[in-house]
C-alpha cells in the first residue's frame, strides 16, 4: 500500500467516522483487522486472536506486539494473557510477531490529545473520542507515549479468556458435559472429578469452537500473576548472551556495510573520491544514498571493520548546513520566537497577562530557562540488516514502528508494502529513537548487494551526529506572588521547534502537519494546578535539523521549566515548596498528586534537620497518565557536588509489576540526570560536536546515590512507566543544588555551571 492511499484511508475515513452518518466510515470503524498470523502458523499449530499461538505439544506462543527494549514490556503483556489462560509465564514463549494493522496502539493515540489526563469534561471525552477513531485509521503499531500496558490491558487479558473459553467448550463437547462444570489450571482443561486433558490435546478442536463475545474477565482478587513482581521473559537471553538485538542477526552469504552521511545534517554531497574507501582490503563498494533522512554513502564489505575503515577513508566534500551553523546564530533564532507573537497557547485560565501587568513590580518575579539539544545515545548503535531479492525485501531490525518501517521501505525501492517483511529484533535501547531511517538506508544499500542479505551497522560518531534530537527550547517564566500563598497568576512562554511537523517532513510529506504541537507545552499546560490566572503560549522555532521524540518528549523540558520556576515562587511568597505545590492542587481531580506529594514528605522525612552542606530539592510531574514526585538530596559541603539519596513516590493508578514498574522509575530517574549532569548537543560550522560517549556522556554507576521508590494506586486510570520518571529528576537535582549552595540553575546541563562527584 502507497502512503498516498494510506493518507486517502485515514483522513477520508476520518471525516466519515466523525460525521457519524456514511456507513461505510463507520463499518471500517467498527471492522476488525486482519489476523497477521493466517498463514504463517507452523504444523500443529492454531492460533487464537492475533495475540495467542498453541500446538498440539502444548507449547504456547504469546505475541506481544510491542517494542522490547529492556522496558520488560514483554513480560507483563505475557502475563495478562497468561493470567487469563491460567498457564505461567515460565511455560510461555514471547515473540514480537509480524507487523500488521490489527496490533494498532489505540491508548497512544488517546493519550496524546490536547487534554489534562485528569480533564473528564465533555469537551475532553470528546477530543479523546476523536483521537481513539484516528487511531483505528491510522493503524499505527508503535511503542511509545508509556501507552502499551495501558493499551494492552484489555486486550491481551481477552485475548487469554478467548483461548482459555475455547479450550474448555472443547472439552465439554469431548467429554459431554457442560461449560460451567469444567476449570483450567496450568495449560489444562479440569473435569470436576479432576480428570484432565492438555490444551494441546484440543487444540484443533478449540481452534473451531464458536464463542460467546467477549468472554468474561478474571475479577483481580483472583490474580496470581499481575500484581506481583515476575522474572522477566527475556532475562536467560540477556544472562547467555543470546543473539536476540538487530546487531547480533546474522545470515547466509551476508555482507556488511556502514555508513557515511553529510555531518551537516541535510546537506548534499558536492565531490566524491571513492579511490581511497574502495582500496580498504575487503571493501566492495560505495554506494550513494539519497532520501529525506539525509545525503550520503554506504560503503559495502565484506566484514563490518573493513566497512568502517572504507568509510574512514571516503573522501567527501560536503555542502553547506540548511540551518544556522553554530550554537550563537541558533541562540538568536531561538530568542526572536520567542519575542514574536506565539503561535499557540493550551491550558488557560483567567486573563494572566492583565493580572501581571497590574500587579505591582515587587510581586512579579521572572525568569529564563533553557534547555539543549539531546541525542538519545542507544547503547545499541542504529543498525539495521536488509534482503532484497526478486522484488521482496526483508528487513531485520529493532524498531518502535515496524509498519511505519515497512511503508518507508517499500516507497524507497519502489515495492508495494505487501512485498516488504519487517522482522523485530529486540531493542539495546530506545527512547523514542529506533525507527524509520536505520530501515530505509539498509534497504537503499540492499539495493546495491547483488541479491545478498546486508548488514548496515552504524558507528557510534554517524549515530551521536545524525540523531532526530531532542528538541533545544528556552523559556520565559512569569508569576504574581503574595506572601504566605500559591501564585495568583502563571504565565509561560515556550520557544522551540515543533517535533511533530518536522518528522512528518522527513517522514510522511504528503500527510498535512498538525495545526499545533502539543509537545511544545507538554509537562505545563496539563499539570494539576488551579491557579486562577495562567498562560500556557507556544513560540514555534523554525529550523531544518532532524528532530524526533526523546524520552518524555516535552515534559522532559517543560517538568524542568515548571518545577525550577514554582521553587523561586515559592522563596519568593516564603512557602515551604512541597506545601506550595499542594496549595495549588485544590481540585477533587488533582486528589493523585496530593496523595504522591504528600507520601513523598512523609517518607523522605521531608524538613528534617539535614547535615551542613546539604540541601533537598522537589519536583512533581504528571506525564503519560502517571503522577511521579519526586526528591533529590546532595552533599554540597566539598568542591563538588554529590548525589546523596533520591525519593521516588509515582501513582499510576494500577501496577501489573511493581518490580517492573520501580525498574522503569529508577530507569527514567537515571536518564533525566544523565542530561542534567552534561549531555548537550551543540553545533560548530553545522556539525554536531558530540561523537562518543566521552563528550556525550551517561551518569555512571558511581555517581548514581540509592533510589528509594514507593508506588501508589490511587487515580482513577491507569497510567505508563516508561517515561514519566524522567521530567522530575533534573528540577529536583537543581532544586536541591539552590537549598545546599544559593546557586539557581536555569539551564542545562547543570556542569555549565557546578562541578559533580
Amino acid at each position: 500500500m502507497k502512503i498516498g492511499k494510506i493518507a486517502r484511508r485515514t483522513f477520508m475515513g476520518l471525516g466519515l467516522a466523525a460525521t457519524g452518518g456514511l456507513a461505510v466510515g463507520y463499518y471500517f470503524y467498527r471492522r476488525p483487522f486482519d489476523n497477521p498470523l493466517e498463514g504463517k502458523l507452523a504444523e500443529g499449530e492454531r492460533d487464537f486472536t492475533p495475540y495467542v499461538i498453541v500446538n498440539s505439544d502444548n507449547g504456547v506462543t504469546i505475541i506481544a506486539p510491542r517494542a522490547e527494549m529492556g522496558q520488560g514490556v514483554h513480560t507483563t503483556l505475557a502475563a495478562l494473557v497468561a493470567e487469563e489462560l491460567d498457564v505461567s509465564l515460565a511455560a510461555v514463549k514471547v515473540e514480537h510477531g509480524p507487523p500488521g494493522y490489527a496490533y494498532f496502539n489505540q491508548a497512544m493515540m488517546t493519550m496524546s490529545g490536547p487534554v489534562p489526563w485528569f480533564d473528564e469534561s465533555a469537551m475532553a471525552a470528546g477530543v479523546r473520542g476523536t483521537m481513539r477513531v484516528l487511531s483505528k485509521f491510522l493503524g499505527l503499531q508503535v511503542t511509545g507515549g508509556s501507552s502499551s500496558i495501558v493499551d494492552g490491558f484489555e486486550k491481551m487479558r481477552l485475548a487469554g479468556a478467548t483461548a482459555r473459553e475455547a479450550f474448555k467448550e472443547a472439552a465439554a463437547k469431548r467429554w459431554n458435559l457442560p461449560v460451567s462444570a469444567l476449570a483450567t489450571k496450568n495449560g489444562q482443561v479440569l473435569r470436576p472429578d479432576g480428570t484432565a486433558l492438555r490444551y494441546g490435546d484440543l487444540v484443533i478442536e478449540a481452534a473451531a469452537a464458536a464463542l460467546p463475545a467477549p468472554p468474561a474477565l478474571r475479577d483481580p482478587r483472583e490474580w496470581t500473576i499481575l500484581g506481583k513482581p515476575q522474572t522477566r521473559v527475556d532475562a536467560r537471553e540477556k544472562a547467555t548472551g543470546a543473539r536476540i538485538f538487530g546487531i547480533d542477526i546474522e545470515l547466509p552469504d551476508m555482507l556488511h556495510a556502514s555508513l557515511k552521511m553529510a555531518p551537516r545534517l541535510g546537506a548534499a554531497p558536492l565531490t566524491v573520491d571513492q579511490g581511497p574507501a574502495l582500496a580498504v582490503r575487503g571493501v566492495r563498494k560505495v554506494v550513494p544514498i539519497d532520501c529525506s533522512f539525509g545525503h550520503g554513502f554506504a560503503v559495502i564489505a565484506d566484514s563490518t571493520w573493513a566497512a568502517f575503515k572504507g568509510v574512514e577513508a571516503l573522501d567527501v566534500a560536503w555542502g553547506a548546513a540548511p540551518y544556522p551553523a553554530d550554537d550563537a546564530a541558533m541562540e538568536t533564532v531561538f530568542r526572536d520566537a520567542l519575542a514574536a507573537a506565539p503561535v499557540m497557547a493550551l491550558g488557560g485560565a483567567g486573563d494572566a497577562e492583565t493580572a501581571l501587568a497590574a500587579a505591582p513590580a515587587a510581586r512579579v518575579i521572572e525568569a529564563e530557562y533553557e534547555v539543549p539539544f539531546l541525542a538519545h545515545a542507544t547503547m545499541e548503535p542504529m543498525n539495521a540488516t536488509a534482503h532484497l531479492k526478486e522484488g521482496k525485501l526483508e528487513v531485520w531490525v529493532g524498531t518502535q514502528a515496524p509498519g511505519l518501517d515497512a511503508i518507508l521501505c517499500a516507497r524507497a525501492l519502489d515495492l508495494e508494502t505487501a512485498d516488504v517483511t519487517v522482522h523485530v529484533t529486540r531493542l539495546g535501547g530506545g527512547f523514542g529513537r529506533r525507527a524509520l531511517d536505520a530501515a530505509v538506508f539498509a534497504a537503499l544499500t540492499a539495493r546495491h548487494s547483488e541479491g545478498r542479505p546486508v548488514k548496515l551497522t552504524w558507528t557510534r560518531e554517524e549515530d551521536m551526529r545524525h540523531d532526530f534530537y531532542r528538541p533545544r527550547a528556552i523559556a520565559k517564566m512569569q508569576a504574581v506572588v503574595a506572601p504566605g500563598k500559591p501564585p495568583e497568576a502563571y504565565a509561560t512562554h515556550v520557544a522551540a521547534p515543533g517535533i511533530v511537523a518536522n518528522m512528518l517532513k522527513r517522514s510522511f510529506s504528503e500527510l498535512p502537519a498538525p495545526a499545533q504541537d502539543d509537545s511544545l507545552l507538554d509537562g505545563q499546560f496539563n499539570q494539576p494546578i488551579a491557579t486562577p490566572h495562567r498562560l500556557f503560549a507556544g513560540h514555534v522555532v523554525d529550523i531544518d535539523l532532524p528532530l524526533g521524540f526523546w524520552r518524555s518528549v516535552g515534559n522532559s523540558v517543560n517538568g524542568f521549566f515548571m518545577n525550577g520556576f514554582l521553587d523561586e515562587v515559592a522563596e519568593k511568597s516564603g512557602m515551604d515548596p512541597i506545601e506550595m505545590r499542594l496549595g495549588m492542587m485544590t481540585a477533587a481531580a488533582h486528589a493523585p498528586a496530593r496523595a504522591v506529594l504528600e507520601t513523598l514528605r512523609d517518607v523522605c522525612g521531608w524538613g528534617a534537620a539535614l547535615p551542613p552542606g546539604h540541601g533537598r530539592g522537589v519536583a512533581f510531574t504528571l506525564s503519560f497518565g502517571s503522577w511521579v514526585g519526586e526528591v533529590v538530596e546532595v552533599d554540597a559541603s566539598k568542591t563538588d557536588i554529590r548525589m546523596v539519596k533520591i525519593w521516588c513516590v509515582a501513582d499510576a493508578g494500577r501496577i501489573l509489576d511493581p518490580g517492573i514498574f520501580t525498574d522503569q522509575m529508577t530507569s527514567g530517574i537515571v536518564y533525566g540526570l544523565s542530561a542534567a549532569l552534561g549531555q548537550e548537543i551543540t553545533f560548530s560550522d553545522g556539525m554536531v560536536q558530540q561523537g562518543n560517549f566521552d563528550s556525550f556522556d551517561a551518569m555512571r554507576m558511581w555517581q548514581c546515590p540509592p533510589i528509594d521508590v514507593h508506588l501508589l494506586e490511587t487515580a482513577a486510570k491507569m497510567g505508563g512507566a516508561g517515561e514519566p520518571g524522567t521530567p522530575p529528576a533534573a528540577p529536583a537535582l537543581a532544586n536541591a543544588i539552590y537549598a545546599a549552595t544559593g546557586k539557581r540553575l536555569r539551564r542545562m546541563p547543570f556542569t555549565r555551571e557546578v562541578r559533580f562527584a
